[in-house]
């Protein structure tokens, strides 16, 4: 029974509540006056609009009440919470429900804090015994997984001083576990709010209702008093004798007769001190003396006033969202609910040809079973029908058979012209018969072997049939994907996921002007294979991409967004050309002129040998077979981390060639490549460009140094800055803006710049790579294919 916390029930949404005379008369609703019949009909539809009017609002407040009482019943006794306790997972229990829970888990001692209980004369158990009617027991399978679990107790379990006794709380509203800790639920706070407004709700649903006297003998008077103290509601006279004059219970402060009573504050489980502080760290109310505990040292810890105002100010923010997106969510509703219908219908029409296709199977498989069995019947027919008649003639060579009675008559013939008549066509079945003896095997065999069915395939097959499932999102290789003169896009399905016929690659720019409407993606379709070119992209750009497959059961999922770099500037395809520089014995060149690598072998180790008696080192250097001549032109290679010294850059094509005929001194202090000049003459062209840009590399790392940097007029513009050294990239990017007379140096992966410098462009500009020591340089591969271009080194001309 719910007598004492059940609101009244509201009246039915079509019923039309009885009114009152007075409500009646002042809503105009009764007998026509004398003001005509006319009059009396208008005032009639009028007096219907505001009738229907009222039943709306009728009908709209007893639906908000009903939708606002599912919130505010106890998962356990499915009845108004009375004292509820916050669990850790933040769901709320009535303390009385929380602690019989326990109490049939085995718990014994951990019931929460006996003050908290009414302690008034009206608690007596059966006050209270509706609870333990209506209970819902946990079910036996949790009780023992928690037992076995070793997690909480049971009666006659001691607990050990070393393994402290763990409470677990099987939550009814998540069905989770819950662990309380060693108090228990005496470590719980109480839902203070909640209880303030199941308090509102009850009076608001029973209006006119009144609260009766706790301690009244049937029938009990209306209460008039209610003492916080005593956790009661009293009658005037009830009030009088549970608070005598002179006694201790006198000083009680009469309060307004309530339903609930709970102290003025919230109130700390551990010490019994008001909170006045919010840990964000553990998301917990703490009271003074839960600050200065060694649990919350290093806390991130607020007064209650700041989480106070955050959390109201982000859940009226909330609130004021929702409720300024009605139209929306009634849109989505009418969605929802269309989403159901279809699912429904769908979910019938796919049984229905689940089922006529299982149905076709069976039709297949009884139709070749039908003729499997025909086989057999006559193949059993044939051998039965030869078996038959080879049992037949064996019986007829037995003693006493027709056989052998009629050759025994026919020699009894004496007339030799008959006997010979006779006895002919006898010899020959007698031979027969003879040689089939002689010779015994069955006709045929009785062994059915080559008719046994192999259904194992076919059973595997129909073990594996399943419903058709798309693909799942692709995952695009970032190792292989790349940006050069055309996007290669590489990707891969997950293990174990349905194959793809084909895909379909989208494609966008995302550094384009923001224009109204949706973002337009440029797709490719039907895409076989698991590899694409993009031909064509915009230099200079930033390209979002994604690839999703399709099968038989349709469209899957989209992979996760890669965002690629173009270069800089258009793509300058190249080969390596070593007719120029010095001690060109020492480089070997690939066959298709895209990788270089030096090999100094014994000279070098001679010449280092003989280092401090004037014997200097040499540069090895490889030329492009093309020469730029105006616009800008990027192109990217790779150096070999374990090089001595790679240097890699541009520089004129007549003075490479006029620096690198001979034989540097690169010990020498006046030689320097970085710089294009001698140092004796530094002076008179400090101003110029100089002819060369190189960067210089060794042992995996980049030197942006100050010394040749400087002298080249190198500047660390959105890089590192000079006399410093980076890690060396994967690849390195070099951008040659001709007109402007500056070469930039990149990080040919993230196209991060590492070094920007002038370059004296008065005429052709060639890409330049110098070795000193052993090292390895390979030419980045063009992703399309190089087509054929007439170039020009030095006044010779060849067709690539």
């Amino acid at each position: 029974m719910r007598s004492d916390i059940s609101p009244h029930p509201s009246p039915h949404p079509h019923q039309a509540p009885a009114l009152s005379p007075g409500f009646a008369a002042a809503a105009g609703i009764g007998h026509p006056g004398a003001g005509g019949h006319g009059r009396a009909m208008a005032e009639g539809e009028e007096d219907m609009q505001t009738f229907t009017s009222i039943m709306d609002a009728l009908v709209r407040i007893s639906t908000s009440m009903k939708n606002m009482e599912k919130e505010l019943l106890c998962p356990v006794c499915q009845e108004m919470y009375k004292q509820p306790l916050v669990l850790p997972c933040t769901h709320n229990v009535c303390q009385a429900c929380a602690r019989e829970v326990l109490g049939q888990q085995g718990y014994v001692g951990h019931g929460g804090d006996p003050n908290s209980e009414p302690t008034s004369p009206a608690s007596t158990p059966s006050t209270r015994s509706p609870r333990l009617s209506r209970r819902t027991l946990p079910k036996p399978d949790r009780l023992d997984r928690l037992l076995k679990s070793g997690f909480g107790t049971y009666p006659g379990r001691k607990r050990g001083a070393l393994h402290p006794q763990v409470i677990m709380f099987p939550c009814p509203a998540c069905q989770g576990d819950v662990e309380l800790g060693e108090r228990g639920l005496a470590g719980l706070f109480r839902n203070l709010t909640l209880e303030r407004v199941v308090e509102r709700y009850r009076q608001s649903v029973s209006v006119g209702g009144a609260i009766l006297c706790q301690l009244c003998k049937p029938p009990p008077l209306e209460a008039t008093k209610g003492c916080t103290e005593c956790r009661a509601t009293f009658c005037n006279e009830c009030f009088k004798l549970f608070h005598p004059w002179g006694t201790q219970k006198a000083q009680h402060e009469p309060t307004l007769p309530t339903l609930s009573f709970r102290p003025k504050g919230l109130m700390c489980p551990d010490h019994k001190e008001e909170v006045t502080h919010y840990c964000k760290t553990c998301q917990r109310l703490v009271c003074q003396l839960c600050r200065v505990r060694r649990t919350h040292s290093g806390h991130k810890i607020t007064p209650v006033l700041s989480a106070y105002q955050a959390l109201k100010d982000k859940l009226t923010k909330s609130l004021t969202y929702i409720l300024g997106n009605q139209d929306t969510v009634q849109t989505q509703i009418c969605e929802l609910e269309e989403t159901v219908r279809h699912t429904e219908v769908s979910g019938q029409q796919a049984k229905e040809e689940v089922s006529q296709l299982v149905r076709g199977l069976g039709a297949v498989l009884e139709e070749k079973r039908a003729s499997l069995l025909q086989a057999i019947e006559e193949c059993q027919q044939d051998r039965l029908a030869r078996l038959s008649a080879q049992l037949q003639e064996h019986r007829s060579l037995l003693d006493g058979s027709g056989l052998v009675g009629y050759a025994q008559e026919v020699l009894k013939e004496t007339d030799q012209p008959c006997f010979v008549q006779a006895a002919k066509q006898l010899h020959s079945r007698i031979a027969r018969a003879t040689e089939a003896l002689q010779t015994f095997r069955p006709a045929a065999s009785s062994s059915f072997r080559h008719c046994q069915l192999d259904v194992g395939r076919e059973m595997k097959l129909l073990t594996e049939l399943n419903f058709l499932r798309v693909p799942e999102a692709p995952v695009i290789d970032t190792q292989r994907t790349f940006a050069y003169d055309q996007i290669f896009l590489c990707w891969r399905l997950p293990p174990h996921s349905p194959p793809a016929w084909h895909y379909t690659i989208e494609f966008r720019r995302t550094d384009t002007p923001a224009q109204p409407g949706p973002t337009r993606w440029q797709r490719r379709e039907e895409v076989r294979g698991t590899s694409a070119l993009l031909e064509n992209p915009d230099t200079g750009s930033v390209y979002v991409l994604r690839v999703r497959g399709c099968n038989k059961a349709g469209y899957g999922e989209y992979s996760e967004d890669v965002h690629l770099h173009t270069p800089p500037a258009p793509v300058l395809h190249f080969f390596l050309d070593g007719r120029w520089g010095t001690s060109r014995e020492r480089l070997t060149i690939s066959k298709d002129q895209r990788a270089v690598r030096s090999v100094p072998g014994l000279p070098l180790l001679l010449a280092a040998e003989r280092l401090l008696t004037g014997c200097h080192l040499s540069v090895d250097v490889v030329l492009g077979d093309v020469a730029v001549t105006q616009g800008r032109s990027y192109w990217a290679c790779a150096v070999d981390p374990a090089s001595y010294l790679v240097k890699v850059g541009v520089g004129l094509e007549s003075k490479l060639q006029e620096s690198f005929q001979g034989a540097p001194d690169v010990i020498s202090p006046r030689y320097d490549p970085d710089s294009g000049h001698d140092s004796g003459a530094e002076d008179a062209t400090m101003e110029a460009s100089p002819p060369f840009a190189f960067l210089t590399i060794g042992m995996g790392k980049i030197l942006l140094g100050s010394g040749a940097s400087s002298s080249a007029g190198l500047t660390g513009r959105d890089g590192p800055a000079a006399g410093c050294t980076v890690p060396l990239p994967p690849r390195l990017g070099i951008c040659l803006d001709y007109e402007r007379g500056r070469v930039s140096f990149l990080d040919a992966v993230s196209f991060r710049g590492l070094l920007e410098c002038p370059l004296d462009c008065s005429g052709p500009v060639c890409p330049a790579f110098c070795f000193i020591g052993g090292g390895a340089v390979q030419l980045q591969e063009p992703v399309g294919t190089r087509p054929e271009r007439k170039v020009t080194i030095g006044g010779f001309a060849k067709l690539d």
